[in-house]
Parts: C-alpha cells; structure tokens; sequence
C-alpha cells in the first residue's frame, strides 16, 4: 500500500506551544514525522533539544529522532522567552523523559540530507528563530528549491509581541528571516495577526484536561502556565495557539485565508528591528515571496486541535 502522507520535518524551540504544535503533528495520520531539529529560541538549546525528545515521549513517537541545531543566532546576541515558557520551557507536572538520545549529526546537516534524498516532497514546519533554516540555505544554495515548502509561525502583518513591532521569532534572528524570505522557497507565514484570534481560553483548558488522558492533561496544564503572562501583558484570557496553527496550516490550509504578498525583514537596529515587513496593498511593486496567512476560522481549528489530542 502506498503512503500517501506528507513527509515533514519539525524544526523549532519547544516551548510550551511548540509542544502542543508538535503533538497534533503527531496526531495527524495526514503527516510523517521524518525528524525534530531543535534551535534556541524560548529556552537555550540543551532545554529545547531536551524538550523535544520529552514531547517525543509524551506523544508516543520516541522512534523519531532528534537533531540538535544552532544554539545562538547568527549576527544578534541570543534571547530568550523563558519569562513566559517557564525556566525549563515546558512547566508540566509528571512528563515522561526522553526516550533517546539526540543524534550526534547537526540539524542543519539532516535538514541537507533529508531534502537531497527526497526532492520537492518535504515541508518543514519552522515555529522558531529560523537559523536553522537559514545556515542550511547557506550550506547549500539548491536547498530552497529542493523542499517542498517552508510554513513558518512567525512575524506579523501588524503588531508585535516582544517590541511593539517585531515578533519573538522574527526578532530573536531578524537576519536568518531575511535570509529565507529572500531565498526563492515555497514559503507560507502564519504570523501573530491571526494566531492572537485563537487563544486557550479557560474553557478549551478544561476541554484539554477533560480528556483525561497524559496528552491532554500536560496540554492543559502547560496553557494554564502560559495564560498568565497573556492575561497581564495582552488582556487575553489565556495563552494564544501560535505554533499549533501552522501545523494546521499544513494540515487544513483552508481553515485560513492567504493573501501573496512580498515579506521583508528589517534587519537594522532600532524601533523596528526584527519587524516583517509586509507589503498588503502591493505599494513597493515587488513580487511576492511569501503566501501569508490573513484570517483564520479559529472554533473549527480549535475543534480539530482537540479531536487530533483526543487520539494520543
């Protein structure tokens, strides 16, 4: 019988939604699960290599290995979003430990790899600081046009949430950005103007634990955490679903409306460093580089979200 799901790769700095984002992945029939790169991002690299093997475990995919990447960003000094993901970056009681180590080959290496001996059938998903991403494109300049496509959670149409203009994954490697939207890849945005619409309000809390399951208690209890801090910073009545809604976007992109437009990234220090620069109204003349997602049917994703954990 002949396998008809997508292969994917899932790079990204996991994070408490970066879990959550991984665990539909690993839900979802529709995707295969190649390799996890791991990058720093809301915690240092040895937590979000670890984190991923813990997210691995917890969703029952330890045979999927784990390719640790680069642990700082390329120009920029290194940041980090421990203040809203906790010290270790997935605050949950009784999670199990990694099953496996991590592979002794570098992610950017796998990315390489893995793309040559598939050509044009990988997407990676990226919900982190893109260096990863980028290094690889360096590495090899044929990559952009041997993956299928790149879905990044990142940026925004609008407002940002680590400064007033620039995103945490955009601002935390604004010139690896730069390097993949000026690559040529299939490349689609789910940025903060539509992953803000779906918040883990008290409600889909309780729906999460009322599962009754390890995944969903874990998920339940890791957006609790997350609540907090987008209830003081952003008025929001719990945590917003950034990473679970480009896993989504591979999974059912027409739950979100795409516009094509042409991305760049500010890479010059000062009030928008770190900004996506998105030209709606086509004013520059430049040619799209990027599908970017510009609303989203939030109750049908989330009720998917759910039915997908409801498996594990």
């Amino acid at each position: 019988m002949t396998n008809t799901s997508l292969p994917v790769i899932l790079d990204g700095d996991p994070g408490l939604d970066d879990a959550v984002a991984w665990l539909l992945a690993l839900a979802s029939p529709e995707l295969r699960v190649l390799g996890v790169t791991t990058v720093h991002g809301n915690v240092g690299l040895p937590l979000t290599t670890r984190n991923a093997g813990v997210t691995l475990a917890l969703g029952g995919s330890a045979d999927v290995p784990v390719y640790a990447g680069a642990d700082r960003p390329l120009i920029r000094e290194l940041m980090s979003a421990s203040a809203v993901h906790g010290d270790t970056g997935l605050p949950a009681n009784e999670l199990p430990d990694p099953q496996r180590e991590p592979e002794t080959e570098h992610a950017v290496n796998y990315l390489i790899r893995t793309a040559r001996e598939q050509p044009g059938e990988v997407t990676l998903i990226a919900t982190g600081p893109m260096t990863n991403v980028a290094l690889a494109f360096r590495m090899d300049p044929q990559l952009p046009q041997l993956l299928r496509e790149v879905v990044w959670m990142g940026g925004s149409t609008a407002q940002g949430n680590r400064t007033p203009a620039a995103e945490f994954n955009a601002l935390a490697d604004p010139h690896a950005a730069a390097v993949v939207f000026t690559s040529g890849v299939p490349l689609r945005m789910v940025g903060l103007n539509v992953t803000m619409q779906c918040v883990a309000t008290p409600d889909r809390v309780e729906a999460l634990q009322q599962l009754g399951t390890p995944v969903g208690l874990a998920c339940a209890q890791m957006l609790t955490f997350y609540a907090g801090a987008y209830r003081q910073r952003y008025n929001l009545s719990g945590g917003a679903l950034h990473d679970p809604l480009a896993v989504a976007a591979v999974l059912w992109p027409e739950l979100l409306t795409w516009q094509d437009m042409h991305v760049a990234v500010d890479t010059h220090e000062g009030l928008n460093f770190g900004r996506t620069v998105c030209d709606l109204y086509n004013v520059s003349g430049k040619p799209p580089n990027a599908r970017v997602a510009v609303a989203v049917d939030d109750p049908t994703f989330f009720g998917r979200l759910l039915e997908r954990l409801s498996r594990l």
